[in-house]
Protein backbone atom coordinates (compact mmCIF):
# COMPACT_ATOMS: atom_id res chain seq x y z
CA UNK A 1 0.00 0.00 0.00
CA UNK A 2 2.70 2.21 0.67
CA UNK A 3 4.39 1.72 -2.65
CA UNK A 4 1.17 2.45 -4.09
CA UNK A 5 0.72 5.42 -2.66
CA UNK A 6 4.54 6.72 -3.34
CA UNK A 7 3.96 5.49 -6.69
CA UNK A 8 0.61 7.49 -7.41
CA UNK A 9 2.23 10.78 -5.09
CA UNK A 10 5.54 10.42 -7.64
CA UNK A 11 2.87 10.33 -10.47
CA UNK A 12 0.70 13.20 -9.10
CA UNK A 13 4.17 15.47 -8.62
CA UNK A 14 5.81 14.63 -12.43
CA UNK A 15 2.07 16.03 -13.88
CA UNK A 16 2.30 19.24 -12.21
CA UNK A 17 3.24 21.98 -14.48
CA UNK A 18 6.63 23.72 -13.52
CA UNK A 19 8.54 26.69 -14.67
CA UNK A 20 10.96 24.40 -16.81
CA UNK A 21 8.01 22.61 -18.78
CA UNK A 22 6.60 25.93 -19.38
CA UNK A 23 9.79 27.57 -20.78
CA UNK A 24 10.08 24.67 -23.35
CA UNK A 25 6.96 25.21 -24.46
CA UNK A 26 7.10 28.80 -24.20
CA UNK A 27 10.25 28.75 -26.40
CA UNK A 28 9.38 25.70 -28.76
CA UNK A 29 6.47 28.08 -30.11
CA UNK A 30 8.24 31.08 -29.70
CA UNK A 31 10.61 29.82 -32.24
CA UNK A 32 8.16 28.57 -34.38
CA UNK A 33 6.35 31.64 -34.74
CA UNK A 34 9.67 33.13 -36.06
CA UNK A 35 10.82 30.38 -38.28
CA UNK A 36 7.25 30.33 -39.48
CA UNK A 37 7.33 34.19 -40.59
CA UNK A 38 11.15 34.41 -41.76
CA UNK A 39 12.68 31.29 -43.02
CA UNK A 40 11.88 31.01 -46.85
CA UNK A 41 9.51 28.63 -48.10
CA UNK A 42 7.02 27.71 -51.02
CA UNK A 43 4.00 29.85 -50.89
CA UNK A 44 0.94 28.00 -51.79
CA UNK A 45 -2.60 29.61 -51.78
CA UNK A 46 -4.93 27.40 -49.78
CA UNK A 47 -8.57 25.69 -51.36
CA UNK A 48 -11.09 28.99 -52.45
CA UNK A 49 -13.04 29.23 -49.77
CA UNK A 50 -16.90 29.51 -49.94
CA UNK A 51 -16.53 33.71 -50.01
CA UNK A 52 -13.80 33.27 -53.00
CA UNK A 53 -11.17 34.61 -50.90
CA UNK A 54 -7.67 31.71 -50.66
CA UNK A 55 -5.86 31.58 -47.62
CA UNK A 56 -1.86 31.77 -48.38
CA UNK A 57 0.66 29.25 -46.35
CA UNK A 58 4.32 29.58 -46.40
CA UNK A 59 5.49 26.09 -46.50
CA UNK A 60 8.63 25.98 -44.64
CA UNK A 61 8.02 23.48 -41.89
CA UNK A 62 11.35 21.33 -43.69
CA UNK A 63 13.59 23.55 -43.21
CA UNK A 64 12.30 25.03 -40.09
CA UNK A 65 12.34 21.79 -38.16
CA UNK A 66 15.77 20.98 -39.63
CA UNK A 67 16.99 24.13 -38.39
CA UNK A 68 15.36 23.83 -34.90
CA UNK A 69 17.12 19.91 -34.75
CA UNK A 70 20.53 21.29 -35.43
CA UNK A 71 19.84 24.29 -33.44
CA UNK A 72 19.25 21.97 -30.73
CA UNK A 73 22.10 19.38 -31.28
CA UNK A 74 24.22 22.16 -31.17
CA UNK A 75 23.16 23.91 -28.05
CA UNK A 76 23.33 20.06 -26.66
CA UNK A 77 27.01 19.77 -27.58
CA UNK A 78 27.98 22.96 -26.08
CA UNK A 79 26.38 21.91 -22.86
CA UNK A 80 23.12 24.46 -23.16
CA UNK A 81 20.59 22.10 -23.04
CA UNK A 82 20.11 18.34 -22.14
CA UNK A 83 19.11 16.18 -25.20
CA UNK A 84 17.06 13.87 -22.70
CA UNK A 85 15.41 16.98 -20.90
CA UNK A 86 12.36 16.41 -23.12
CA UNK A 87 11.87 12.65 -22.14
CA UNK A 88 13.09 13.67 -18.31
CA UNK A 89 10.09 16.16 -18.24
CA UNK A 90 7.36 14.14 -20.42
CA UNK A 91 4.99 14.23 -17.99
CA UNK A 92 5.39 17.68 -16.99
CA UNK A 93 5.36 18.58 -20.51
CA UNK A 94 2.14 16.27 -21.25
CA UNK A 95 0.41 18.66 -18.63
CA UNK A 96 1.60 21.57 -19.59
CA UNK A 97 0.73 21.18 -23.15
CA UNK A 98 -2.89 20.07 -22.15
CA UNK A 99 -3.31 23.38 -20.06
CA UNK A 100 -2.32 25.43 -22.62
CA UNK A 101 -4.98 23.38 -24.95
CA UNK A 102 -7.77 24.29 -22.61
CA UNK A 103 -6.43 27.96 -21.56
CA UNK A 104 -6.13 28.66 -25.86
CA UNK A 105 -9.23 27.17 -26.97
CA UNK A 106 -10.95 29.07 -24.22
CA UNK A 107 -9.64 32.47 -25.15
CA UNK A 108 -10.66 31.08 -29.17
CA UNK A 109 -14.24 31.04 -28.03
CA UNK A 110 -14.16 34.21 -26.46
CA UNK A 111 -12.49 35.85 -29.49
CA UNK A 112 -14.78 33.98 -32.04
CA UNK A 113 -17.62 34.75 -30.60
CA UNK A 114 -16.88 38.56 -30.38
CA UNK A 115 -16.03 38.72 -34.12
CA UNK A 116 -18.32 40.60 -36.42
CA UNK A 117 -16.23 39.91 -39.93
CA UNK A 118 -18.02 37.98 -42.47
CA UNK A 119 -15.21 36.37 -43.94
CA UNK A 120 -15.35 32.08 -44.58
CA UNK A 121 -12.37 32.15 -42.32
CA UNK A 122 -13.43 34.21 -39.32
CA UNK A 123 -16.65 34.50 -39.38
CA UNK A 124 -18.26 33.36 -36.13
CA UNK A 125 -20.35 29.83 -35.98
CA UNK A 126 -22.11 30.17 -32.46
CA UNK A 127 -24.34 27.53 -31.77
CA UNK A 128 -25.70 28.58 -28.56
CA UNK A 129 -24.14 25.22 -26.98
CA UNK A 130 -20.76 26.34 -24.83
CA UNK A 131 -19.31 22.78 -24.79
CA UNK A 132 -20.41 22.29 -28.52
CA UNK A 133 -18.64 25.56 -29.58
CA UNK A 134 -15.68 25.01 -27.22
CA UNK A 135 -14.93 21.36 -28.70
CA UNK A 136 -15.75 22.50 -32.25
CA UNK A 137 -14.78 26.07 -32.35
CA UNK A 138 -16.73 28.95 -33.69
CA UNK A 139 -14.40 30.46 -36.59
CA UNK A 140 -12.91 28.23 -39.53
CA UNK A 141 -9.03 29.68 -39.95
CA UNK A 142 -8.88 32.26 -36.46
CA UNK A 143 -5.61 34.38 -36.96
CA UNK A 144 -3.33 35.58 -33.96
CA UNK A 145 -0.43 38.11 -35.16
CA UNK A 146 -0.97 37.04 -38.72
CA UNK A 147 -0.23 33.49 -38.19
CA UNK A 148 -2.84 31.23 -38.97
CA UNK A 149 -3.32 29.43 -35.97
CA UNK A 150 -4.61 25.78 -37.37
CA UNK A 151 -1.69 25.31 -39.45
CA UNK A 152 0.90 26.48 -37.03
CA UNK A 153 -0.81 23.94 -34.14
CA UNK A 154 -0.86 21.39 -36.88
CA UNK A 155 2.51 21.75 -37.72
CA UNK A 156 3.65 22.03 -33.85
CA UNK A 157 2.06 18.96 -32.88
CA UNK A 158 4.36 16.88 -35.66
CA UNK A 159 7.49 18.72 -34.77
CA UNK A 160 7.05 17.98 -31.12
CA UNK A 161 6.30 14.25 -32.09
CA UNK A 162 10.34 13.93 -33.62
CA UNK A 163 11.72 16.12 -31.08
CA UNK A 164 9.94 13.59 -28.32
CA UNK A 165 11.43 10.22 -30.49
CA UNK A 166 14.45 12.21 -30.44
CA UNK A 167 14.73 12.48 -27.07
CA UNK A 168 13.84 9.21 -26.42
CA UNK A 169 16.38 8.32 -28.59
CA UNK A 170 19.16 9.75 -26.49
CA UNK A 171 17.73 8.29 -23.20
CA UNK A 172 18.03 4.84 -25.06
CA UNK A 173 21.58 5.65 -25.80
CA UNK A 174 22.29 7.42 -22.44
CA UNK A 175 21.01 4.38 -20.68
CA UNK A 176 22.52 1.75 -23.24
CA UNK A 177 19.26 0.18 -23.92
CA UNK A 178 19.33 0.95 -28.04
CA UNK A 179 18.08 -1.59 -29.52
CA UNK A 180 16.81 -2.88 -33.15
CA UNK A 181 13.59 -2.45 -32.05
CA UNK A 182 14.01 1.49 -31.32
CA UNK A 183 15.97 2.44 -34.08
CA UNK A 184 13.51 0.52 -36.35
CA UNK A 185 10.89 2.62 -34.87
CA UNK A 186 12.47 5.53 -34.74
CA UNK A 187 13.73 5.34 -38.43
CA UNK A 188 10.25 4.81 -39.65
CA UNK A 189 8.30 7.43 -37.31
CA UNK A 190 11.54 10.33 -38.69
CA UNK A 191 11.03 9.26 -42.41
CA UNK A 192 7.01 10.01 -41.89
CA UNK A 193 7.48 13.19 -39.93
CA UNK A 194 10.09 14.04 -42.73
CA UNK A 195 8.22 13.31 -45.68
CA UNK A 196 4.94 15.10 -43.84
CA UNK A 197 6.99 17.95 -44.30
CA UNK A 198 8.33 17.74 -47.61
CA UNK A 199 4.76 17.63 -48.85
CA UNK A 200 3.41 20.07 -46.72
CA UNK A 201 1.65 21.92 -48.53
CA UNK A 202 -0.72 18.70 -49.67
CA UNK A 203 -1.90 19.55 -46.27
CA UNK A 204 -3.54 22.63 -47.39
CA UNK A 205 -6.47 20.85 -49.35
CA UNK A 206 -7.02 18.39 -46.39
CA UNK A 207 -10.33 17.82 -44.64
CA UNK A 208 -9.17 19.68 -40.79
CA UNK A 209 -7.81 22.55 -42.51
CA UNK A 210 -10.72 23.29 -45.22
CA UNK A 211 -13.73 22.52 -43.32
CA UNK A 212 -12.91 21.82 -39.45
CA UNK A 213 -13.19 24.60 -37.36
CA UNK A 214 -10.48 25.37 -34.87
CA UNK A 215 -11.92 24.30 -31.29
CA UNK A 216 -10.33 21.66 -28.49
CA UNK A 217 -10.69 19.20 -30.91
CA UNK A 218 -8.37 20.37 -33.11
CA UNK A 219 -5.75 22.07 -30.76
CA UNK A 220 -5.68 19.16 -28.76
CA UNK A 221 -5.61 16.70 -31.03
CA UNK A 222 -2.67 18.54 -32.65
CA UNK A 223 -0.41 19.59 -29.53
CA UNK A 224 -1.30 16.81 -27.18
CA UNK A 225 -2.70 13.56 -28.65
CA UNK A 226 -0.34 13.82 -31.80
CA UNK A 227 3.21 14.07 -30.25
CA UNK A 228 2.60 12.59 -26.83
CA UNK A 229 0.54 9.42 -28.04
CA UNK A 230 2.13 8.59 -30.78
CA UNK A 231 5.39 8.39 -29.32
CA UNK A 232 4.16 5.78 -26.88
CA UNK A 233 6.24 3.42 -28.56
CA UNK A 234 9.40 4.98 -28.08
CA UNK A 235 8.66 5.46 -24.33
CA UNK A 236 7.72 1.86 -24.25
CA UNK A 237 11.15 0.57 -26.23
CA UNK A 238 12.43 2.30 -23.20
CA UNK A 239 11.83 -0.19 -20.74
CA UNK A 240 11.46 -3.38 -22.86
CA UNK A 241 13.74 -4.89 -24.27
CA UNK A 242 12.46 -6.49 -27.63
CA UNK A 243 14.37 -9.26 -30.08
CA UNK A 244 13.21 -9.33 -33.36
CA UNK A 245 13.94 -11.65 -35.89
CA UNK A 246 15.45 -11.15 -39.52
CA UNK A 247 11.78 -12.03 -40.98
CA UNK A 248 10.14 -9.90 -38.80
CA UNK A 249 12.28 -6.90 -39.43
CA UNK A 250 11.53 -7.57 -43.38
CA UNK A 251 8.28 -8.04 -42.79
CA UNK A 252 7.84 -4.78 -40.63
CA UNK A 253 9.71 -3.07 -43.51
CA UNK A 254 7.25 -4.41 -46.12
CA UNK A 255 4.04 -2.68 -44.01
CA UNK A 256 5.68 0.41 -43.71
CA UNK A 257 6.55 0.82 -48.01
CA UNK A 258 2.81 -0.35 -48.81
CA UNK A 259 1.30 1.95 -46.04
CA UNK A 260 3.51 4.75 -47.46
CA UNK A 261 3.01 4.42 -50.87
CA UNK A 262 -0.86 4.36 -50.45
CA UNK A 263 -0.68 6.58 -48.47
CA UNK A 264 1.15 9.13 -49.91
CA UNK A 265 0.04 8.33 -53.30
CA UNK A 266 -3.27 8.86 -52.85
CA UNK A 267 -3.34 12.31 -50.84
CA UNK A 268 -1.04 13.71 -53.71
CA UNK A 269 -3.49 12.40 -56.61
CA UNK A 270 -5.87 14.33 -54.79
CA UNK A 271 -4.26 17.40 -54.12
CA UNK A 272 -2.62 17.46 -57.32
CA UNK A 273 -6.63 17.13 -58.88
CA UNK A 274 -7.54 19.84 -56.87
CA UNK A 275 -5.19 22.19 -58.33
CA UNK A 276 -5.38 20.41 -62.35
CA UNK A 277 -8.54 18.78 -62.60
CA UNK A 278 -7.14 17.25 -65.88
CA UNK A 279 -3.57 16.10 -64.94
CA UNK A 280 -2.53 12.09 -65.28
CA UNK A 281 -3.70 9.58 -62.70
CA UNK A 282 -1.27 6.69 -63.21
CA UNK A 283 -0.82 7.71 -66.85
CA UNK A 284 -4.45 7.84 -68.04
CA UNK A 285 -6.75 11.17 -67.98
CA UNK A 286 -8.86 10.68 -64.86
CA UNK A 287 -12.36 9.66 -64.57
CA UNK A 288 -14.44 12.17 -62.84
CA UNK A 289 -17.98 11.96 -61.41
CA UNK A 290 -20.25 15.00 -61.61
CA UNK A 291 -17.00 17.38 -62.78
CA UNK A 292 -16.30 17.62 -58.95
CA UNK A 293 -15.32 14.15 -57.77
CA UNK A 294 -12.07 11.80 -58.50
CA UNK A 295 -12.92 7.80 -59.33
CA UNK A 296 -9.58 7.20 -60.45
CA UNK A 297 -6.47 5.92 -59.00
CA UNK A 298 -6.46 5.18 -55.54
CA UNK A 299 -9.87 7.28 -55.50
CA UNK A 300 -11.34 4.64 -57.62
CA UNK A 301 -9.87 1.64 -55.46
CA UNK A 302 -11.64 3.16 -52.18
CA UNK A 303 -13.34 6.28 -51.41
CA UNK A 304 -11.21 6.88 -48.38
CA UNK A 305 -8.43 4.96 -49.32
CA UNK A 306 -5.50 7.34 -47.97
CA UNK A 307 -6.92 6.25 -44.37
CA UNK A 308 -5.79 2.66 -45.34
CA UNK A 309 -2.60 3.86 -45.66
CA UNK A 310 -2.43 5.68 -42.85
CA UNK A 311 -3.29 2.79 -40.52
CA UNK A 312 -0.82 0.80 -42.01
CA UNK A 313 1.71 3.03 -41.29
CA UNK A 314 0.25 3.35 -37.93
CA UNK A 315 0.90 -0.25 -37.70
CA UNK A 316 4.16 -0.44 -39.23
CA UNK A 317 4.92 2.09 -36.18
CA UNK A 318 3.87 -0.46 -33.38
CA UNK A 319 5.51 -3.57 -35.11
CA UNK A 320 8.77 -2.81 -33.41
CA UNK A 321 7.32 -3.36 -29.90
CA UNK A 322 6.71 -7.22 -31.15
CA UNK A 323 3.30 -8.89 -29.56
CA UNK A 324 3.99 -9.48 -26.07
CA UNK A 325 1.74 -6.07 -24.84
CA UNK A 326 -1.11 -4.15 -26.16
CA UNK A 327 0.32 -1.17 -25.02
CA UNK A 328 2.64 -0.21 -28.22
CA UNK A 329 -0.71 -0.59 -30.21
CA UNK A 330 -2.59 2.11 -28.89
CA UNK A 331 -2.00 4.15 -31.75
CA UNK A 332 -3.34 2.36 -34.62
CA UNK A 333 -5.79 0.88 -32.65
CA UNK A 334 -7.09 4.64 -31.90
CA UNK A 335 -6.41 5.46 -35.57
CA UNK A 336 -8.45 2.62 -36.69
CA UNK A 337 -11.11 4.10 -34.11
CA UNK A 338 -11.01 7.22 -35.04
CA UNK A 339 -10.66 6.91 -39.12
CA UNK A 340 -13.85 4.73 -39.08
CA UNK A 341 -15.37 7.55 -37.26
CA UNK A 342 -14.36 10.11 -39.35
CA UNK A 343 -14.72 8.54 -42.39
CA UNK A 344 -18.84 7.93 -41.42
CA UNK A 345 -18.56 12.08 -40.65
CA UNK A 346 -17.00 12.29 -44.13
CA UNK A 347 -19.76 10.20 -45.75
CA UNK A 348 -21.74 12.54 -44.18
CA UNK A 349 -20.82 15.53 -45.17
CA UNK A 350 -20.36 14.85 -48.97
CA UNK A 351 -24.10 12.99 -49.63
CA UNK A 352 -25.13 16.61 -48.32
CA UNK A 353 -22.97 18.14 -50.14
CA UNK A 354 -22.80 16.61 -53.89
CA UNK A 355 -26.21 14.75 -53.10
CA UNK A 356 -26.77 12.89 -56.55
CA UNK A 357 -23.01 12.90 -57.71
CA UNK A 358 -22.11 11.44 -54.33
CA UNK A 359 -24.62 8.27 -54.85
CA UNK A 360 -22.93 7.90 -57.84
CA UNK A 361 -19.25 8.05 -56.97
CA UNK A 362 -20.87 5.63 -54.18
CA UNK A 363 -22.09 3.44 -56.50
CA UNK A 364 -18.44 3.41 -59.20
CA UNK A 365 -16.64 2.71 -55.87
CA UNK A 366 -18.46 1.02 -53.27
CA UNK A 367 -15.37 0.45 -50.67
CA UNK A 368 -14.98 2.78 -48.40
CA UNK A 369 -11.50 1.92 -46.85
CA UNK A 370 -10.06 -1.06 -47.05
CA UNK A 371 -11.49 -3.00 -50.63
CA UNK A 372 -13.27 -6.54 -50.53
CA UNK A 373 -13.34 -5.31 -46.04
CA UNK A 374 -15.14 -2.31 -45.31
Amino acid sequence: MTDTKMALGFLLHALIPSFNSVALLAGFFIYLAIAGSIVPGKAIRGVTLADGTRIHYRCNGLVSLLLLVALLGISSKMGFVSPTVISDRGLELLSTTFTFSVLVTLVLYIAGSKSHSNSSSQKAHVSGNLIHDWWFGIQLNPHFMGIDLKFFFVRAGMMGWLLINLSVLAKSIQDATLSQSMILYQLFCALYILDYFVYEEYMTSTWDIIAERLGFMLVFGDLVWIPFTFSIQGWWLLWNKVDLTTAAIIANCFVFLIGYLVFRGANKQKHVFKKNPKALIWGRPPKVIGGKLLASGYWGVARHCNYLGDLLLALSFSLPCGISSPVPYFYPIYLLILLIWREKRDEARCAEKYKEIWADYCKLVPWRILPYVY
